[in-house]
């Protein structure tokens, strides 16, 4: 679904630090449309960073995260060369995996 992920990692002093850039509409499902129905709710329910096979950070979304998130987290470990691998999936079913060389 739509855009691939913006992924910055940089390994420094044996940890890793990530910075993901997300493009969803991330709709709580509260809001109206000009006719006054609701729009349905559609927002990132699940993330999860993985290096070397491992999960190495994972989280749980809600409908108060904004549109095109941002998220940033540092992880022991990580080297150059290597890489880290976001993946989201989204409470309608869609999903987005990106893949980035940690530098």
């Amino acid at each position: 679904m739509g855009k691939p992920m913006r992924i910055r990692a940089k390994a420094e002093g044996g940890k890793t630090n990530v910075r993901v850039l997300m493009s969803h509409p991330m709709e709580g499902g509260q809001r109206k449309d000009g006719s006054g129905n609701l729009i349905p709710a559609h927002y990132i329910s699940d993330v999860e960073a993985k290096h070397g096979g491992k999960t190495v950070m994972k989280a749980s979304w809600g409908t108060a995260v904004s549109q095109n998130p941002y998220l940033a987290f540092t992880f022991n470990g990580g080297a150059a060369g290597e890489e880290v691998e976001v993946s989201w999936k989204d409470n309608q079913g869609d999903t987005r995996s990106d893949k980035v060389a940690i530098k």
